[in-house]
Order: structure tokens, then C-alpha cells, then sequence
């Protein structure tokens, strides 16, 4: 009875080999070593530390992209060392040589799964995040093994297309000059389909579907009866062209019984001034300057020139305003403000991001020459005070109608600019020039003098020299990726890497060639889904920043504490049951 048992184990072993064996031959005519190789060390290295924690998807793609690149690499090197030595093929690699890379593989793979296990706990730790289940560690595997699979087919189709071409190049050119013009023809080729086909198409599709959304859910709310609010009685555009987040701004103004409740006294109405997209045609030359023109009349209708503050908030695309900055200045005033905006785009911000952002700064200059064309027409001592403010895209338009930190401070009274992109013109110049001795992730220039960087409340008092008005503001934490992100990832460490960590990124972070740039990549899509104070997401610090800019009259610290928790960044209120109906 047990040598049947040892005969039936054994004759499993041997089936367990040659079943290796069939799949060790299979992937070694597919497939070459030295890519194999390559390609699971890169694997290994996308599993290292990153500014965010990533679910399954995005580590998925992270790691299958690594694989398929440090592939690419691999290969490339071989036909390379190949070419140089005018060698047609490579010697073959024994079978021991497969089996090699098959266990070193395997524990290397597992090391590396315990190491991310372990990082990912420690940054989810650090920022009050569920931690991953076992369920998507499988779906990990099973997911980064496709893309890789995916994207490494996708490379060869593009190597038989290629050499398809030198073959029929070779009748009538020599074989060096049959590969340049084949590579050179598949890269052109490869562009003009990708930029004139997917990429127009993709985006005309995008650009409806998203328009129809923004026109959909007039209804979702109410009509304002308040003349006071665009698209409300005796307003000059309709509540339909304002667009989604148009109608939602409006509407998310906070209302004067809770602000005379807030601050013991009694309140003014806000204003809330917006014009939509579909204000203007879209065949308009001029169409920015006309949506623009038209925010700025609706400002003027509603008396808002003659309120204690006029903001002009810059939008990411769809028109999305940071609620929490915008209702911030409404409790600070008592409601003596008048916020102005206009919308630019029906596409999401990080699609707006990548295709409008000449659209992003043309709106942000339109709209403040604008409103600042109005308010310098005024006698000089009934002017109101001029600010401007905006995250993400919004901080980029906002920027724009400045030159330089120095053209900011002549034309506002303050600035408050959160989650800056790395396009940022302005910003970053101000990063780069910044004294010596502060960190890129919260830079001090000029000694603080005029503006000044924080992730933290407490950022602000820093330094602690005099800070002269008018004051700018730039909210910025260090695990955000948006304005982490640059193309010199690629092959440069950028200073953030280099300096002290920031304290929400961990000190294991480290700088790998080619894969930190995949991995901030894959944060950005993940960006605005960890809790506030952390990543793209900036609630916490608003209601202190524009305190310490504006320094607004009878405004205390024990006001700002007690605002603080109350506010959000999409209806800019936490406490629904104190917020009247209607």
C-alpha cells in the first residue's frame, strides 16, 4: 500500500515537471531571458514605497506597466549588444538558466509582496485608510499579470509591424536604412493616428457626453428666488446655462439665518455671481471673453461692487469651486461678499487638465480683467477689497492673469491657491527661488514677506517674521502628486525626494528611474480619495489661510476653530440640520 502511495506521488512530481517543463519551453520561444529578467526586476520595484495607497486597478497598472517597460529594456539591450557585435541571434540559454530565474523569481516576488504589504499598511496607518484585503491582493496578481501580458503583446505586434516594414523596405533600400525608415514611418504613424483619430474623436465623444451631463438635472435644484444669485429674478443668464456645478455653486450659498446664528449679528445676503459654458456660442472667437464679460455684468446687477469683498474664484473644468473656500469668506464677512466664477469646460478636471489648460488660463485672465475693470472704475476709497482663489486647475487659471508674485500683490488685496498643479507657472518659480535651507514640499521665499506656503494651519506662522499685506497663500501638502507629478521623474530625483520627507510621505519613499514615474502617475487618478489633509484634498487649513490673508474685522481664533470642522468642499456645510430649508 505505500509504495502505491510513493508510486502515485511520485508519478505526480514527474507530471508536475513536465508540465513545467512545457511552460518553461512555451514561455522561452515567446519570450526572451534577459527580457524575463528585466522585466521582473522592475515588477519588484513597482511594489516600493509611493506618495498615496492604491487599490487593486492602479497598482494593477503600476506594476503590469513596470514589468512590460523593464521588459522593453531588456530586450533592447540584448539587440543592442547584438548589433554592436554584428551578431544575427543570441546564444541560447541552458534550461538550468530558466529554472534560475524561475526560484529567483518566486522568492523574490514574495519578499517584495511582504514589503509592500508593510508600507502600504504604515501610509494607510498614517492616513486613516482601510487597509487592503486579501481579495485585492489577488486580484493584484491576477490583474498585473494581464497588463503585463497586455502590454508586452501590444510591444511585439508593434516589433512584427516594424519588421514587416524593413521587408519590403530591404527590395529597394540597404537593411540599416530600411530600419531607420521603418521605425521613423511606425512613430509618425503611431502619433497621427493616436492624435488624429483616437484622441479627436475620443475627445468630440467626451465633450458631448459631458456637455449633456453638465445641462442635465436643471431641475436637481431649485430656481433661486433670490436676486441676489445668477439665474434668479432679473438675472441676465439662465439657471439651465449655468452648467452642473454652476447651479450647485449658486446654491450652496450659505444662508443669512445661519451666518447671523455663526457670528451674534445680523447678516447681508451673499452674492453669488456665475456664468455658464453654454453663455456664449461655440463658434465665439472671443467666447471666453463673452462668458467672462457676462459674469462680470451679473456681479454689477446684483450690487456686488459694493459689498466688503469681491473673489473671483477660477474653476477646475466642469466649473467646480472648493465649497469650503468659497463659504469660508461668507461666515468671515457675515455675508458682505460677492463671489464671481465662470465655467470653461464640460470635460473633468484631469481630462481638462491634459486638453484645456490654454482654455484654463484664458478663462482665469478674461474673468479677472473683467471684474478688476469694474472695480477700478470705482472711486478709490469705495473700492472693495479684491481677492482671488482656486484649487487644482482653478489655482492654475488663477494664476494666470499675473506675471509674477510681485503683479499679484499689486492688483488683489490676497490670494489663496490649494493644491497647486506642477503647470503652475508662477508657483513653481516661486519653488525654485525659494530660500535656502527650506524644503520643495513648504518653501519659504523672500522670508515670507508676501506669501507663503502650508500644509498645516501652523505653516502659516512660518516664518516668524513680519508678513506684509497684501498676502498669497499657497495650500500644498507633501503627498499630493498633482504638483509632484513632472516628466523629469523619468530619469531626474526631484529635491522632494532628495530633502527631508514631508510628514505625510513616508521615509522609505525612494526615487527609482522610470517606476516613481509610473507610480506618482498611478496616485494621481487617486489623488482626491484620502481624507483631508492629505493628497488632493484641502478642507482643513481654508478657513485659517484666508484669516490669516484677509485678517478680516472682528475676526478671532475661536471663530476660526469653531468654523473649521463645519466646513466641506462640496456644499461647504457639515452640520445639515442647521442649515434652513430652502
Amino acid at each position: 500500500m505505500s509504495e502505491s502511495v510513493e508510486d502515485v506521488a511520485e508519478e505526480a512530481a514527474e507530471q508536475s515537471v513536465r508540465v513545467l517543463d512545457r511552460l518553461r519551453d512555451w514561455w522561452s520561444h515567446r519570450y526572451t531571458f534577459t527580457g524575463t529578467a528585466v522585466g521582473l526586476v522592475f515588477l519588484w520595484l513597482s511594489l516600493t514605497p509611493s506618495l498615496l495607497p492604491r487599490g487593486p486597478l492602479f497598482q494593477s497598472l503600476v506594476s503590469g506597466g513596470s514589468g512590460a517597460i523593464g521588459y522593453l529594456i531588456g530586450v533592447v539591450a540584448v539587440w543592442l549588444v547584438r548589433f554592436m557585435r554584428s551578431k544575427e541571434s543570441s546564444p541560447p540559454v541552458p534550461k538550468q538558466g530558466w529554472w534560475v530565474l524561475l526560484a529567483i523569481g518566486v522568492i523574490g516576488t514574495v519578499g517584495m509582496v511582504v514589503f509592500f504589504d508593510t508600507w502600504q499598511t504604515d501610509l494607510r496607518d498614517l492616513m486613516g485608510v482601510a487597509y487592503l484585503t486579501f481579495v485585492d491582493y489577488l486580484q493584484i496578481g491576477v490583474l498585473s499579470v494581464v497588463f503585463l501580458y497586455a502590454f508586452v503583446e501590444l510591444g511585439k505586434g508593434v516589433r512584427w509591424i516594424v519588421r514587416w516594414l524593413i521587408a519590403r523596405l530591404n527590395r529597394v533600400c540597404p537593411p540599416r536604412v530600411s530600419a531607420v525608415i521603418a521605425v521613423a514611418l511606425v512613430v509618425f504613424l503611431s502619433i497621427e493616428i493616436v492624435n488624429g483619430v483616437v484622441v479627436r474623436g475620443a475627445m468630440d465623444a467626451m465633450n458631448t457626453a459631458f456637455s449633456k451631463a453638465s445641462r442635465e438635472g436643471a431641475a436637481d435644484r431649485p430656481v433661486p428666488t433670490s436676486a441676489f444669485r445668477s439665474g434668479g429674478p432679473g438675472s441676465l443668464v439662465d439657471w439651465s446655462s449655468l452648467g452642473k456645478q454652476g447651479r450647485v455653486f449658486v446654491s450652496n450659498a450659505q444662508t443669512v439665518a445661519h451666518l447671523t446664528a455663526f457670528n451674534g449679528a445680523p447678516a447681508v445676503e451673499p452674492i453669488r455671481a456665475y456664468a455658464g459654458l453654454e453663455s456664449s456660442d461655440s463658434g465665439n472667437p472671443n467666447r471666453y471673453k463673452d462668458i467672462a464679460e457676462k459674469a462680470a455684468a451679473e456681479l454689477e446687477r446684483t450690487g456686488g461692487l459694493h459689498r466688503k469683498v469681491v473673489a473671483v474664484a477660477a474653476t477646475t473644468g466642469t466649473g467646480w469651486i472648493n465649497e469650503a473656500e468659497a463659504g469660508a469668506l461668507e461666515y468671515m464677512y457675515n455675508g458682505d461678499t460677492a463671489i464671481v466664477s465662470m465655467q470653461y469646460s464640460f470635460l473633468p478636471s484631469w481630462l481638462s487638465f491634459l486638453v484645456d489648460k490654454q482654455n484654463a488660463l484664458d478663462a482665469g485672465q478674461a474673468l479677472f480683467e473683467a471684474v478688476d475693470k469694474r472695480v477700478k472704475a470705482l472711486p478709490e476709497g469705495q473700492r472693495p477689497k479684491l481677492v482671488v482663489f482656486g484649487e487644482s486647475l482653478g489655482s492654475f487659471g488663477g494664476e494666470a492673469p499675473f506675471l509674477s508674485l510681485n503683479n499679484l500683490v499689486a492688483r488683489t488685496d490676497g490670494a489663496l491657491f490649494s493644491g497647486p498643479t506642477f503647470n503652475n507657472e508662477m508657483w513653481v518659480r516661486l519653488t525654485q527661488q525659494r530660500d535656502a535651507g527650506s524644503p520643495e514640499w513648504l518653501p519659504v521665499y523672500q522670508q515670507g514677506a508676501n506669501v507663503r506656503f502650508a500644509a498645516r494651519a501652523e505653516d502659516l506662522a512660518n516664518p516668524a517674521q513680519p508678513w506684509s499685506h497684501p498676502r498669497a497663500v499657497y495650500l500644498q501638502h507633501a503627498s499630493d502628486p498633482i504638483g509632484r507629478w513632472s516628466p523629469d521623474l523619468l530619469f531626474s530625483q526631484p529635491d522632494w525626494l532628495k530633502e527631508k520627507r514631508g510628514p505625510d510621505v513616508l521615509s522609505s519613499v525612494s526615487w527609482i528611474p522610470i517606476v516613481t514615474f509610473l507610480q506618482v502617475s498611478a496616485d494621481l487618478a487617486v489623488a482626491g480619495s484620502v481624507p483631508d489633509g492629505h493628497g488632493h484634498t484641502y478642507v482643513k487649513a481654508v478657513v485659517d489661510a484666508w484669516a490669516a490673508i484677509l485678517e478680516p474685522p472682528g475676526w478671532t481664533a475661536e471663530k476660526t476653530a469653531r468654523l473649521r470642522p463645519m466646513l466641506n468642499s462640496q456644499t461647504g456645510f457639515n452640520e445639515p440640520d442647521a442649515r434652513p430649508a430652502g
